[in-house]
């Protein structure tokens, strides 16, 4: 949500609410908004609580993370996705990447804290087999 539609609709509730019942308007308006404030903040919580438990800059195939990818995701969003920390490699623009087993690669730019661009880069298939451990076949 914009943050000025949220202020708006947060000064109009406690006009509304004024209006209506006088100074008990006010006190159920405001305690709507702070409701929904914390509601926001458990939900914040339980995203990086799941993303802390995973290695940072990790996903299970960024093929598939890559494809969930659109514009005007919040970085929130995803986390959620990810289910794991972004390893922030840029500053400016804000950027940060995610990888998989295979070596491929995922990195996300940030505008005002939402993505703007993505690019899925691949590793070259002989990086793949030495990521892997080297489990081409053949052995002892």
């Amino acid at each position: 949500m914009n943050a000025a539609l949220g202020w708006a609709l947060a000064v109009a509730a406690t006009a509304l609410g004024y209006m209506a019942y006088g100074w008990h308007g006010v006190a159920i308006a405001v305690s709507a908004m702070v409701f929904w404030l914390l509601l926001q903040f458990s939900r914040a919580m339980r995203v990086m609580r799941v993303a802390g438990q995973a290695p940072v800059g990790t996903v299970p195939s960024a093929v598939m993370l890559q494809s969930r990818l659109r514009k005007g995701l919040r970085l929130m969003d995803i986390i959620m996705l990810t289910r794991s920390l972004g390893e922030k490699i840029a500053d400016t623009p804000e950027t940060y990447r995610w990888r998989d087993n295979s070596g491929a690669a995922v990195e996300v730019e940030l505008a005002g804290g939402r993505c703007s661009a993505w690019r899925l880069s691949r590793a070259p298939e002989g990086a793949a087999v030495a990521a892997a451990g080297g489990r081409g076949g053949g052995g002892a």
